[in-house]
C-alpha cells in the first residue's frame, strides 16, 4: 500500500521504533515507579531517559514537567481543563481541531467561558490585538492545521502573549518531527502533542508540557506509587498528572523516534517534506477540475470535481493508495472553505514517502478522470 495518511498516524514506522517496542515487550516492561525489581526500575528508568530526550529535543528546562499522556487530545483536555476554571475569555485559531474545541466548549458550558476566534489568513497581530479584552486569559492555537498545512508561528504568538500577559497554549500535533520549537525561546504556557504523528512514536503515546511550576486542577486521579494515604493526587509533576500505570512501550517508541528525526537531521526531513509537498501540488494543478485548498508542509486538501471526497478516497484506496476524505475533525476550517457538505480529501506526506509514489497517484487520479 501507498501511504498518504501521516497526519492521522504515520506508517511506516522506522525500523528502530519497532525493534524499541519489541525489545521493551520482551526485555524491561515490569510497572514503572510501582515495584522494586529489575522489570519495574528498567521501565522507571526508559521512561525517564524519554523525559530527558523529549526535554533536550524541544528546549525544555525542565523534564518533570513533560507530562506523558494517550495521545494529544488527552493532552489538550488536561491542559484546558486543569487551567481554565472560571469565567473567562479565551482567544482560538479559526483552524483547530476538536480536541482543543470540544474542552473549550465545555468550559463555556460549565464556567461560562467567552471565546472568541481569530483569524488565521490575517497577519496575527491585526487578527489577534483587537479581540483581546480585559478578561482575555488564553490563547489557544494549533501550530500547524491537518486540513490545509497552515502554519501559525509559534514565537509570534508568544510575543504577543508576553505583551499582553496572556497564557499561550499550543497544539503541535502536525509540526513536531518535521519542525523545529525551542520551548526555551517562546513564552508558552503549554504545549501538546501527539507521539504518533510526525514524532514516529506508535499509537499511544502523547505529551504535555507544562511550562509552570505552579500545579493545575487534575483530569484523573488515582494511583501514583507514592504519597498513598494522601487523598488527592501530589502536588508536583510528573506524578500529579500521570494517574495509573504508563504505557512504557508506547513512551519507549517515542524515544526511539526522537533518536530516529535526530539520526536523520532535521533539517533533512523537513526539506525532504517540503520537496515532496511541491511536487504533489504542482501534480494536482495540472489536473482540471482540481480545487487545492491548503498545500503546505507535507498536507494538501483537495476536492475534484463535484465527487463527495469520500468516492475520490474509496477510489484510491481500491487502488492500493491510503489517503483521508470527510472533515478531520476539524469544522471550523471546513465551514471557512465551503466545504461542508463536500468534505475534502487529504494526502499527508512523510520522509518516508517518495516522488515514484506521488506519480502512481497522479496516474489513479487520471483514471478517475478519464485521462489518457
Amino acid at each position: 500500500m501507498i501511504y498518504f495518511d501521516n497526519a492521522a498516524t504515520t506508517y511506516p514506522k522506522p525500523k528502530c521504533v519497532i525493534d524499541e517496542v519489541v525489545r521493551c515487550l520482551k526485555k524491561y516492561c515490569g510497572n514503572p515507579g510501582r515495584s522494586s525489581h529489575k522489570l519495574a526500575i528498567d521501565a522507571a528508568e526508559k521512561i525517564y531517559e524519554t523525559r530527558e530526550a523529549l526535554a533536550e529535543f524541544l528546549g525544555v528546562s525542565k523534564c518533570e514537567h513533560i507530562i506523558f499522556t494517550p495521545n494529544a487530545t488527552y493532552a489538550l483536555n488536561m491542559v484546558i481543563k486543569g487551567s481554565i476554571t472560571k469565567k473567562c475569555h479565551c482567544i482560538v485559531s479559526d483552524l483547530e481541531h476538536n480536541s482543543s474545541l470540544r474542552p473549550l466548549y465545555k468550559t463555556a458550558k460549565e464556567y461560562g467561558v467567552e471565546i472568541s476566534f481569530f483569524n488565521s489568513n490575517l497577519p496575527l497581530k491585526e487578527s489577534i490585538i483587537p479581540l483581546i479584552r480585559t478578561d482575555t486569559k488564553f490563547i489557544i492555537a494549533t501550530v500547524q492545521s491537518n486540513v490545509t498545512g497552515r502554519i501559525i508561528n509559534p514565537l509570534e504568538l508568544s510575543k504577543i502573549c508576553k505583551q499582553y500577559d496572556l497564557k499561550l497554549i499550543l497544539d503541535a500535533s502536525q509540526y513536531l518531527g518535521h519542525n523545529n520549537i525551542n520551548m526555551s525561546e517562546i513564552d508558552c504556557y503549554a504545549l501538546c502533542s501527539a507521539g504518533h504523528k510526525g514524532m514516529y512514536g506508535i499509537q499511544g503515546s502523547g505529551f504535555a508540557i507544562i511550562n509552570s511550576d505552579d500545579a493545575i486542577d487534575t483530569l484523573t486521579e488515582g494511583g501514583s506509587g507514592i504519597d498513598t494515604f494522601n487523598k488527592e493526587m501530589p502536588y508536583f509533576p510528573p506524578e500529579r498528572y500521570e494517574a495509573g500505570t504508563l504505557s512504557t512501550p508506547s513512551i519507549a517508541s517515542l524515544l526511539a523516534g526522537v533518536k530516529y528525526i535526530e539520526s536523520c537531521g532535521i533539517e533533512h526531513i523537513h526539506n525532504k517534506i517540503n520537496k515532496l509537498t511541491n511536487i504533489c501540488e504542482q501534480m494536482l494543478l495540472s489536473l482540471p477540475k482540481v480545487t487545492i485548498y491548503g498545500a503546505s508542509a507535507g498536507i494538501i486538501s483537495f476536492n475534484i470535481a463535484d465527487f463527495p471526497s469520500s468516492y475520490v478516497a474509496d477510489f484510491l484506496s481500491e487502488n492500493n493508495i491510503a489517503t483521508r476524505s470527510g472533515f478531520h475533525c476539524a469544522p471550523l476550517i471546513h465551514k471557512k472553505l465551503g466545504t461542508e457538505k463536500q468534505g475534502a480529501v487529504r494526502v499527508s506526506l512523510s520522509h518516508l514517502n517518495t516522488e515514484a509514489e506521488i506519480s502512481i497517484l497522479y496516474k489513479s487520479l487520471k483514471d478517475l478522470l478519464n485521462i489518457k
